[in-house]
This record gives C-alpha cells, sequence and structure tokens, in this order.
C-alpha cells in the first residue's frame, strides 16, 4: 500500500504546485494589467478564476482520497492536512487577483483617477511575498517560509498609508468616490495577498518541521 499511497503524494504534490503556479500568474497579469490601464488583460484574469476554482476542487478530492483510502500517518498526514490548508488559501489568492482585476477595470473608466507612485512598490511586495511563499513550497525551505512571515508587517504599514491617502483624495475629489474607494479596496486585497503568503509559509513550516507558528507572536 506504502508504493500506492507515494504515487498519490506525489501526483498531489504536482498538483498543488500547478494551482500555486495558475494563482502566481493570475496575480502577476492582474497586477500589470491594473498598473497598465489595459482592460482586456483585466478581463482575462477574471476568466481564469474559474479554471483555478476548478483545480482547487480536484486538490481537495485528492487530499480526501487519500484520507479515506491510506488512513496514512506522521509526515504523510502532515503532507495531506498542509495540502488541505494550503489549497484553500491559493483559492482566496485567485479571487483577490481577480478581484483586483475588477476593481482595476472600474479605475481604467474614471481617467482621472491616477494611481499612486507607491503602488507598485506596494505590490511588487505582495508578489514577492507570494513567490517566495510558492518557492518555500516547492523546496521545503523553512528557512525561507520565516522570512516570508518576518515581511507581512511592512505590507500592512503599505496598505494603511495608501488608505489614509485615498481617503484624503476622496475629501477632496468627491465625484471621483466610487473609483477611489475601488483604490483602496486593490490596497486591501495586496495586503490580503501578504497574509495568505504568510498563511502558506506557516503550512510550509509546519510541514517541514512540524512546528506550528500560527497566532504566535514574533
Amino acid at each position: 500500500m506504502s508504493v500506492h499511497l507515494h504515487r498519490d503524494i506525489e501526483r498531489l504534490k504536482k498538483k498543488v504546485l500547478s494551482l500555486g503556479a495558475m494563482v502566481e500568474e493570475a496575480i502577476s497579469a492582474a497586477i500589470a494589467a491594473l498598473l497598465s490601464r489595459d482592460e482586456k488583460a483585466a478581463k482575462r484574469v477574471i476568466a481564469s478564476d474559474r479554471e483555478i476554482d476548478q483545480m482547487e476542487v480536484e486538490v481537495e478530492e485528492d487530499c480526501l482520497k487519500i484520507l479515506a483510502l491510506y488512513q496514512p500517518v506522521a509526515s504523510d498526514l502532515r503532507f495531506v492536512i498542509a495540502v488541505l490548508k494550503m489549497n484553500n488559501d491559493l483559492e482566496r489568492m485567485g479571487d483577490l487577483a481577480a478581484n483586483i482585476a475588477k476593481r482595476a477595470v472600474e479605475i481604467m473608466r474614471q481617467p482621472g483617477v491616477e494611481l499612486p507612485a507607491e503602488l507598485p512598490t506596494m505590490a511588487r511586495n505582495a508578489q514577492a511575498m507570494v513567490k517566495s511563499s510558492l518557492d518555500a513550497l516547492v523546496n521545503m525551505d523553512a528557512t525561507l517560509a520565516r522570512q516570508v512571515c518576518a515581511g507581512d508587517d511592512e505590507l500592512d504599514g503599505f496598505r494603511k498609508r495608501m488608505q489614509r491617502r485615498v481617503l484624503d483624495e476622496i475629501r477632496a475629489h468627491p465625484d471621483d468616490a466610487e473609483a477611489l474607494m475601488g483604490l483602496s479596496n486593490i490596497f486591501r486585497h495586496l495586503e490580503r495577498l501578504g497574509d495568505m503568503a504568510t498563511n502558506i509559509a506557516e503550512d510550509v513550516i509546519y510541514l517541514v518541521e512540524g512546528e506550528i507558528t500560527r497566532h504566535r507572536e514574533n
């Protein structure tokens, strides 16, 4: 039975890594569409969310199948549990990418609304956290995973500063309030991407070391 279990676990690992690559691409495309004001590209990101949702369902079904058929223990059980948790976070990341693309379309239709100069930096930071969390998963690298967790506070600070600036813009230009609120939502979505990347990094630490770090103070 162990041969079949390890075969199915390897297939599961490949599938969750493929899902991670799809999500990373969606995030990158959504941010690129926003910064370049490319409405067609943004709509492609929105449409691609269905494929991510379908892959998430397949990964969950594979996890449940392994648990039911093999009743794994020790490191194998830890792996399946970690994948179940990561799978949910990856699907939510895909939703956030689609939401960024939707807000981008709204902003594109308000040409008077300018994107803050700091937005690309915040977006790059969010993308870097996502990439590093997935790299940590690929390489089973707990050290890199801990670096991802340590970077979350910086992204939170970015979001707070940008949202204060948006509120100032709404007071100064109330006619653009709807589009500016969409911009505020984008900052929130980018922050949430950092949160999801941190969740995945914490799951990698659990997977590699068996240590639960969630909710722990730094």
